[in-house]
């Protein structure tokens, strides 16, 4: 390639020749080019839709300026020919280059190509041209694809670095602007620097898929020799200086070597955007003022990440997509290795653990390397988990990013305890080795372990990589001499895997013994040697589902855990029944300010049993309030039906200056999901009797009846992402004096040219209605929340600034006009449209019916601001059937607002980003 770097215009122009050799044994018609850079042409393109499907909007949002492209010029074949080529517009990061003769096994055809490449802002991905001029540059070019099993791989740009490159060869030629520099991990040949102007760099490498170019105006990156291997960082750590640095660096070389093998290559980059682009997720990411780890220990782990990434991603020549697992499970399996190695006593909180106030959390007793495990727990209690041998593409973020990550490692690290240290890493080597001679794939590297382990290791493979089944094991009886112990195990999951018994004496192992539960009555003798506690997979050498109930006390007969009270949060501790503790503050303009303690036993782990009692004290009213809840979730592994969940929660506060509520709430709820779990599709069916009871209060007189009881089903559809959200919901109530059912559409619309469109229709009707009040009627711009589901600041109040907070719910309508209620049918129409950002028109129209009187024609408008969407917006009145309401008193009155400040609903918005 002769590439010219125009840094003004944020482009690069190509000449590119490619020497195509087919040493396969197919006949080639075609010949496939990956065009990555041209994912970032517009909004349509799969890169496109990843961005929205992961709620990520700078993309859309971006001006034509920022995005990217290839301009194909021409395309030739040796002798100068033109030849067809085509992109679709499904697929527009790859072409299909049609030859005009046949290309049999072992021919060679040269491919001529001039094209301009549009670089992208490197806000999207981290890769592009950023704000100081310069330029992070890969999988910029045009480049064969990996070709395998008599076809080419055609993958889209996910931005998930993984392009299936075919292994070659390559001599660049780059012409940049004198004052820049230029960093990449091919090798330097020549620099050319007599033009005034510009500077020519030559490079060159040898059996590669890809390589990366940084040009920048001031070079960030110091180099590092340790005599094998030349070093380029720019890790950006300014509290350690040069010598810490290169002793850490050459460390972390030598230990690659030592244990993976011989780097191909001189050099290496190793860049603070490969980091950040995927760090190590845990305390080391806190502020350096209150981080809990020293300086050059948090140098360490992000330079031995990323180093290991690129180690491996420029030397195995995998399809980094279909056979991701493989990548990560070597990197995180030599990463713990490392660790354990050199900083075997590091735990997860660093420092934090010395700490006494931290002593009686479970999580400061975790090693540094134990907190792999909790990662990926974290999503197998969610019933997210997916199995590692998927391709790389249909992992959720949070997946993709972490929990697989970590358990590709931790399966690695298993398999390896299980064959007692040695069949694993002498694998790895000789796989490593498989990989300097061609392309390899994931059945060369269990090839290699089956055939060196003398056990059979097919349930590793069958279910730790290729399935999602969990592995949980529980002692079903235990007896005990003074010399010896019997016991029989119960697999609670029915899959089967090996698994470790310990012998633990005052914390400390006295034996460990790996056995293969292979039949249901399976009895196993084992020596005691003094052990008072005999304990499943104590070190979490398995990844297993539930550990809570893997000991058995060889002193005492009762197996009750003792209580244990820790404030706020920690993780699950298998020797402790928790209580969680912390205080509360709620407002409502009853109660007042209502201070509180909550206890609960939610760990950060997902269990099956919750509950959550939340005792307070309302000031205002200077009485006793409060909430709780009790669950039961029942989790399907292997159904659409992914979730059961069994309730009963209870609220107590004040509705009125004079009367309280009580509600009681057991429900059952079915949640469904699509068997891609990418897909953000979601279903649920409700179904719950609400009980409620009402003191009498002399400011409210809607002659309803105080205490009632209603039969409520819900079913919920929602499919959501940035560019379009779509929702559908049926309601049915059933009571004594009443039976409503009602329907909801909401659909929401992200234009191309940045324009939003909500659109929401509510109908609803009585199926019998025999009150003599609107309490139990539609609202139209309020619901009166007799199910006393919403959080309303002042839920009786009809004049005041509390009368003014709106809840998305039945009418929807933003003005207050009368009738304000329907006791036989309404059917409304919301509408919203961004004229600029967070500023929109709404209008809303709609029909209502009373008994014994004529259908009501209502309508507003108005401006809204949609600072943050059903969390924090206001809605100004403008023209409706008052009148002009912006010309009319007290519009300060008139104007609405939602606020939500509940934390859980807030944190929704970052985390269905990763979920």
């Amino acid at each position: 390639m002769e590439v010219a770097v125009n840094l003004e215009l944020k482009t690069l122009n190509v000449k590119q020749d490619i020497t195509y050799h087919n040493t396969t044994n197919d006949t080639l018609t075609t010949i496939v080019l990956n065009d990555w850079n041209n994912a970032f042409a517009d909004k349509n393109t799969p890169l496109a839709k990843r961005f929205s499907d992961e709620f990520y909007k700078g993309f859309h949002l971006a001006k034509a300026v920022d995005r990217g492209k290839t301009t194909i010029i021409n395309l030739t074949e040796t002798n100068f020919s033109a030849l067809e080529w085509e992109r679709s517009a499904q697929n527009p990061d790859y072409i299909v280059v049609k030859l005009d003769r046949k290309l049999f096994p072992n021919e060679k055809i040269d491919l001529h190509l001039n094209y301009i490449v549009k670089i992208p802002n490197d806000k999207f991905t981290r890769f592009g041209f950023d704000q100081n001029g310069g330029m992070a540059l890969r999988n910029w070019f045009l480049s064969p694809a990996r070709f395998e099993n008599g076809l080419f791989v055609k993958y889209n740009n996910f931005n998930l670095d993984d392009i299936a490159n075919a292994v070659s060869d390559y001599e660049v030629e780059i012409k940049i602007p004198n004052q820049y520099s230029i960093t990449t991990d091919l090798n330097s040949i020549s620099k050319d620097t007599t033009n005034q102007t510009y500077s020519i760099y030559s490079f060159s490498g040898r059996n590669r898929t890809d390589f990366s170019l940084y040009i920048e105006k001031q070079n960030s990156f110091r180099t590092y020799d340790n005599g094998s291997i030349l070093v380029e960082t720019n890790l950006k750590n300014k509290k350690i200086d040069e010598f810490q640095r290169a002793i850490i660096i050459n460390r972390v070389v030598s230990y690659a070597e030592k244990v993976i093998g011989k780097y191909p290559n001189e050099k290496i980059t190793v860049s603070q955007i490969d980091y950040d682009r995927n760090p190590f997720y845990g305390l080391n990411q806190l502020p350096s003022f209150i981080s809990p780890f020293e300086d050059d220990f948090i140098f360490e782990i992000q330079f031995l990440k990323t180093f290991l990434n690129n180690y491996l991603k420029n030397s195995l020549r995998l399809d980094p997509r279909k056979d991701n697992w493989v990548y990560d499970a070597i990197q995180i399996y030599t990463m713990m290795n490392y660790m354990e190695e050199h900083h075997r006593d590091e735990k997860m909180l660093g420092k934090l653990s010395d700490m006494k106030l931290f002593k009686s959390y479970n999580i400061t007793n975790l090693t540094f390397n134990e907190q792999y495990s909790y990662y990926y727990m974290l999503m197998a209690r969610k019933n997210l988990d997916q199995p590692l041998g998927d391709p790389k593409n249909t992992l959720i973020k949070f997946n993709e990013q972490i929990a697989s990550k970590y358990r590709a490692g931790l399966s690695l690290s298993y398999l390896d305890d299980y064959l007692n240290h040695d069949i694993v890493p002498k694998s790895i080597k000789e796989f490593y080795n498989l990989n300097q001679f061609g392309q390899s794939n994931r059945y060369d590297f269990e090839k290699i372990l089956t055939q060196k382990s003398s056990k059979n290791i097919d349930w590793f493979f069958k279910t730790i990589i290729d399935s999602r089944d969990i592995i949980d094991y529980k002692f079903s009886h235990v007896s005990r001499t003074a010399d010896s112990i019997k016991f029989s195990i119960k697999n609670k999951t029915g899959i089967y895997a090996p698994i470790p018994i310990y012998g633990i004496k005052k914390k400390e192992v006295v034996f460990k013994e790996w056995i293969e539960p292979k039949t249901k009555d399976s009895v196993y003798e084992l020596s005691r040697k003094n052990a008072d506690k005999i304990v499943i997979n104590y070190n979490n050498e398995v990844p297993e589902y539930n550990q809570r109930n893997n000991w058995r006390s060889l002193k005492h007969v009762s197996l009750n855990r003792p209580l244990k009270f820790n404030f706020s949060k920690d993780l699950e501790d298998p020797d402790y029944n928790q209580i969680l503790y912390i205080p509360t503050l709620n407002y409502n303009y009853y109660d007042g300010i209502t201070p509180g303690v909550r206890f609960h036993n939610k760990t950060i782990l997902d269990k099956p049993f919750n509950f959550d009692i939340n005792p307070a004290y309302s000031i205002k009213a200077g009485t006793i309030s409060g909430s709780s809840a009790f669950s039961w979730n029942q989790n399907y592994r292997n159904s659409t039906l992914y979730n059961v969940r069994y309730s009963i929660s209870q609220n107590y506060y004040h509705y009125a200056p004079d009367a309280t509520y009580l509600k009681l709430n057991p429900m059952v709820q079915f949640r469904i999901r699509e068997k891609d779990f990418r897909d953000n599709r979601k279903q649920y069916i409700l179904a719950r009797q609400v009980i409620v009871n009402r003191e009498e209060s002399a400011y409210i007189t809607d002659n309803s009846q105080p205490n009632y009881s209603i039969f409520n089903a819900r079913y919920g559809n929602t499919k959501t992402e940035l560019i379009n959200h779509f929702s559908f919901m049926t309601d049915l109530q059933l009571s004594s004096g009443f039976g409503k059912m009602s329907g909801e559409v909401e659909y929401r619309r992200l234009f191309e040219n940045n324009k939003k469109l909500n659109l929401r229709l509510y109908a609803g009707t009585f199926l019998y209605n025999t009150t003599n009040s609107d309490y139990f009627s539609f609202g139209l711009d309020r619901p009166t929340d007799y199910l006393f589901d919403y959080n309303l600041f002042g839920r009786s109040e009809s004049t005041g600034f509390f009368s003014q907070q709106y809840v998305i719910a039945e009418g929807g309508f933003k003005s207050q006009l009368e009738p304000a209620y329907a006791n036989q049918w309404i059917t409304t129409l919301n509408a919203s449209y961004a004229i600029w950002n967070w500023v929109e028109l709404y209008g809303d129209i709609g029909f209502l019916k009373n008994k014994h009187q004529s259908e009501f024609f209502a309508y507003d408008s108005g401006v809204r601001l949609n600072l943050v969407p059903d969390y924090f917006e206001l809605y100004f009145p403008v023209y409706s059937n008052n009148g002009w309401e912006i010309s009319q008193p007290k519009y300060n009155e008139k104007i609405r607002f939602i606020i939500t400040f509940s934390p859980k609903t807030l944190v929704t918005l970052f985390t269905r980003k990763w979920f």
